[in-house]
């Protein structure tokens, strides 16, 4: 009967045996099946503007505010609602209806004509971070943060992509809820 040693001389590695045979597998060993990935969700600050319901990514947002009365800057575009100072920074105000077309004459709330009290109790300011700079988005409410996962994104309709300035980037579901996706930057004049 061989000694137990001679038994295990087979299958202990030797200084002077050529290994690169075991690193090279041959195509025999199989590599593991790739791990679903997890998908992770994105998080969306929803609001309402027109009886619609907006989103925009969590990111872009700096802060929300109530509405103060603003400061009219005179010639400027309809859009830009006016100024306000937040606590020693001059932001602008612009006007998201207007550039989505879902209201033809700006918000009244700046200016000697400013009327605070036609706007809903629930409107704010969001604070958003722009490359031009910092400026202020007035909706009538601010929703909910909600978290979408990109496989529930969808490209938006045809009729709405209006080219490279086009700013809805796409359409968010959450169960039977809708989001219009939005890119600031591009709703931004």
């Amino acid at each position: 009967m061989p000694r137990f040693e001679e038994l295990l001389e087979d299958f202990f590695y030797r200084p002077e045996e050529d290994v690169g045979a075991l690193f090279d597998a041959g195509g025999i060993i199989e590599a593991p099946a790739a791990a679903a990935v997890e998908e992770s969700p994105e998080e969306y600050l929803a609001f309402r503007l027109a009886d619609e319901t907006y989103a925009v990514r969590i990111g872009v947002v700096r802060e929300i505010v109530k509405v103060p009365p603003l400061t009219e800057v005179p010639r400027s575009s309809a859009e830009l609602l006016g100024v306000i100072n937040l606590r020693g920074e001059v932001l602008p105000v612009y006007d998201l209806k207007l550039r989505l077309r879902l209201s033809t004459v700006p918000a009244p709330i700046a200016g000697p004509d400013a009327n605070l009290a036609a706007l809903p109790k629930s409107a704010r300011i969001l604070i958003v971070h722009d490359p031009e700079g910092d400026a202020g988005v007035l909706v009538d409410a601010v929703l909910e943060v909600v978290k979408l996962r990109p496989s529930t994104l969808e490209a938006p309709p045809r009729a709405v992509s209006g080219g490279d300035r086009s700013p809805i980037t796409g359409i968010g579901r959450r169960r039977e809820q809708l989001f219009i996706l939005l890119d600031l930057a591009q709703a931004l004049p």
